[in-house]
């Protein structure tokens, strides 16, 4: 049975503005004591209302069009839903029908084999939108409780999503390579992995190569190095391919990568859009380009 692997990524990147999405707390602070730089709006306080960072939309613009992007006159903030301690809203500030930036690409070139001979693939990329981090949990050693610590709360992030294009994990590996360089390059964010700033998780699915239908998706979060994507990738890619041989079923959920042992690890099942229950932010105004009077040609140039 000859089987195809469809990966698609989602990249969050922390931007380095100097002050939070949608308050004047400041962004930098990376040494700073637990829940010292937060304030009413990024601790979700009742009463306290957000301001959008203009800087942070600059960003993603630049983000868009360096991409190849659509940046539609139009666009907008969505309240996602889900509840966890380090989210005190009890929703996240996101985009979700209206993002910044639509329908670009990024070219990879990939080593094909030891005689150097290399192939490029253009990787579409589906959107570019903006939002804001969560807290942190913080696990004591030897102890039955967690600590929330807020100080992330509230960190302008861009989301990066990419079509279903790439067909292996090195593929995988080298898109997030050159997305960093972009990243760099523009000076909109330092893109360390080892230190959190970007994060990358992974759908994966298998399917029989003369089959349209996808395969039933899985995504792998947890991966803290381009070396662990590569790995990750490569263990769940085996992993399904076994179950697809025995006739199993491959469950659609989050895994995590455990690097100590190796392989990924069941977290849960997978959501979906709707658990989410998007609507839009009504804080926060729409914004429109060209009433704001931004020129995004000359941004381009």
């Amino acid at each position: 049975m000859e089987l195809e692997t469809i990966i698609g990524l989602e990249i969050h990147t922390q931007l380095n503005t100097k002050s939070k999405m949608f308050c004047r707390c400041n962004n930098y602070a990376v040494n700073a004591l637990p829940n010292t730089t937060v304030c009413e709006v990024c601790m979700g306080l009742p009463g306290s209302l957000p301001v959008i960072n203009k800087e942070a939309v600059l960003s993603a613009v630049k983000v868009g069009l360096a991409l190849g992007c659509q940046i539609p006159d139009f666009t907008k903030f969505d309240r996602k839903h889900y509840f966890y301690p380090d989210l005190p809203k009890g929703y996240q500030i996101s985009q979700y029908d209206e993002p910044i930036a639509i329908k670009g690409e990024l070219e990879i070139e990939v080593l094909e084999n030891e005689n150097d001979q290399t192939y490029q693939r253009k990787i579409g990329i589906t959107r570019v939108h903006m939002e804001e981090d969560a807290g942190k949990l913080v696990h004591p050693e030897n102890t039955d409780y967690s600590l929330v610590d807020l100080n992330r709360a509230g960190t302008p992030l861009l989301e990066i999503v990419t079509e279903p294009d790439i067909k292996s994990p090195k593929e995988a590996r080298i898109f997030a390579e050159n997305l960093r360089s972009v990243l760099r390059y523009l000076g909109v964010s330092e893109a360390n992995m080892e230190q959190g700033n970007l994060r990358v998780d992974a759908n994966i699915s298998l399917k029989k190569k003369d089959e349209k239908e996808l395969g039933a998706k899985v995504e792998i979060k947890n991966m803290n190095s381009f070396k662990m994507i590569e790995k990750a990738l490569t263990y769940e890619e085996e992993r399904q391919k076994e179950q697809i041989e025995l006739n199993n079923k491959v469950v659609q959920e989050t895994r995590g990568w455990d690097d100590a042992k190796g392989k990924t690890i069941s977290q849960r099942t997978k959501e979906e859009a709707q658990d989410y229950r998007y609507f839009p932010e009504p804080d926060l105004p729409p914004i429109n380009f060209k009433t704001l009077g931004w020129d995004i040609e000359k941004i381009k140039k």
